[in-house]
């Protein structure tokens, strides 16, 4: 369907690749594909648009008056949004890599290794029915799977973060191997480029399925100077949640995310980084808007599900926290937007993961799934065939954490320093009061940690709720000692590590 954008960026030209590049989707073409069907014109495309570390909360139409996403805005409004969308947790510090997982395979990542090996890709399942794919962006889960997946591919990134304006990326050649290994910048014009070439490219005797993974707004937080400065002038609240330091362990204290400030957390930092943050989003938000002018002029609008999303939160300040390495509400849920020919507007509160996805696409697609899929297809939520499409949310973190929340209420476990949280997410969203001492609360907290368990199990998680020889849980960070990463640029560098903030 039509959806009218606009791209507000001083001076963006429409495309910027090379004639080289050109040259190799013109060489893709020839390769080999499926031959197309008689129905494949009335086969819906898909354009898919991930973004990296975006929390729920900073989308102007979901309410949030300070940030300005006037494309996602349209989006929200145009689509069904899904107000209570999650990742599952992750393995390791590095969240994004088991997310992505459950994205391109529908399962839970305790069934699948982080390079994918002996699961059926989405991109590769469509490739097989017909679909011509393409994928530009951040694949954080290795180059063979995503050889596996995409026909077609250019400036993709190979990694977990970059630099945003020193991006090392790598196309797809004729010969079906990675080349043109170059550095760009910046990285979401980048992508945004890489997909208008292909949806001008592309002829239309097929249906395609684009994957386009921004790593926006992930740090280093670098926006534009126009961006970093509109919101050092229109700073946003701080969270109501902040806190100059996490109150316990949470197994990953010294994790390179939260040694982008020191401790105690100031409000000072916190607020420069918030803006900062924003920032990365309203610059990302303008490229999706050229993506989708592109996608209306070129024709392909019509017939097109764009779906947006993000692979999982941040904390930004909230519990005294600046990454991902928890399952509090502000890290693990995530934005999730379907845009399409029969998907009405509105909005549900239905509990949702990532890996829903997938399931979804293949049946909008008429593709069967592989066996063994976790998710469930959204699409009988936007057409009113259900309300719901399960009853709980169940949340994992390494060994540290494993949660689960209801209608209302939701249990934290920290078997390694023994810790509980029960919080009531209708009287308290931002888990500042932990009922899990209240003795009212018992009973409750029995029939949660029931559910947990079940939870567990379901999903293929074997972590025990309890250790016979917990970890002392109490911690000062005041004053640690940090240590930058090679990515951040000088600039970050001299403010937030030199500086002593």
């Amino acid at each position: 369907m039509p959806l009218a954008t606009c791209s507000t960026l001083p001076g963006a030209s429409l495309s910027r690749r090379t004639a080289s590049v050109a040259f190799i989707f013109l060489l893709s073409a020839c390769a080999p594909a499926p031959p197309a069907t008689e129905t494949d014109e009335a086969r819906p495309n898909f354009l898919f648009l991930f973004a990296d570390d975006q929390r729920a909360d900073t989308i102007g139409a979901w309410g949030n008056p300070y940030i300005e996403t006037p494309t996602l805005d349209r989006l929200a409004e145009a689509g069904f949004s899904l107000r209570a969308n999650y990742n599952l947790g992750g393995r390791h510090g590095a969240v994004c890599q088991p997310s992505r997982v459950m994205v391109n395979t529908g399962m839970s990542y305790f069934r699948v290794p982080d390079d994918m090996t002996g699961a059926r890709l989405l991109p590769e399942l469509l490739a097989e029915q017909g679909y011509t794919t393409f994928g530009t962006g951040k694949w954080h889960n290795g180059r063979e799977s995503w050889l596996r997946g995409f026909q077609n591919g250019t400036a993709i990134f190979f990694g977990g973060m970059s630099d945003h304006t020193r991006v090392p990326l790598q196309d797809r050649l004729p010969d079906g191997t990675l080349g043109n290994d170059r550095e760009d910048g910046f990285s979401s014009t980048l992508f945004a480029d890489a997909v208008i070439d292909f949806l001008r490219g592309h002829t239309g005797d097929t249906p395609f399925y684009a994957y386009v993974a921004f790593t926006a707004p992930h740090d280093p937080r670098q926006p534009p100077l126009p961006h970093r400065e509109r919101y050092y002038a229109n700073r946003p609240p701080l969270p109501a949640n902040f806190a100059p330091q996490h109150p316990f362990v949470l197994g990953d204290s010294m994790v390179r995310d939260e040694q982008l400030a020191a401790w105690p957390r100031t409000e000072d930092v916190v607020s420069d980084q918030l803006a900062e943050y924003y920032g990365l989003i309203t610059h990302m938000d303008e490229e999706v808007g050229r993506i989708l002018d592109v996608l209306d002029e070129t024709g392909h609008g019509e017939n097109t599900y764009i779906i947006y999303a993000a692979d999982h939160g941040l904390a930004m300040g909230s519990h005294g926290l600046l990454g991902k390495q928890s399952i509090y509400e502000h890290s693990q849920r995530a934005p999730l937007i379907v845009v399409g020919p029969d998907v009405p507007p509105g909005e549900s509160t239905a509990f949702t993961y990532l890996m829903d996805i997938f399931p979804t696409v293949t049946a909008l697609a008429g593709v069967e799934n592989p066996e063994g899929i976790d998710g469930r297809d959204l699409s009988t939520l936007w057409r009113g065939e259900q309300e719901s499409i399960r009853d709980a949310i169940f949340l994992a973190y390494r060994d540290v954490a494993r949660s689960v929340r209801d209608d209302r209420f939701k249990l934290i476990r920290y078997p390694q320093i023994d810790r509980t949280q029960l919080f009531d997410l209708v009287a308290d969203p931002d888990e500042l009061n932990n009922l899990a001492d209240d003795g009212s609360q018992a009973e409750r907290l029995e029939q949660l940690t029931a559910l947990l368990e079940t939870w567990q199990a379901r999903m293929g998680d074997d972590q025990p709720l309890a250790v016979e020889s917990p970890r002392p849980g109490e911690i000062d960070m005041t004053g640690a000692e940090r240590t930058v990463d090679q990515w951040q640029p000088d600039w970050i560098v001299e403010k937030y590590f030199e500086g002593g903030r």
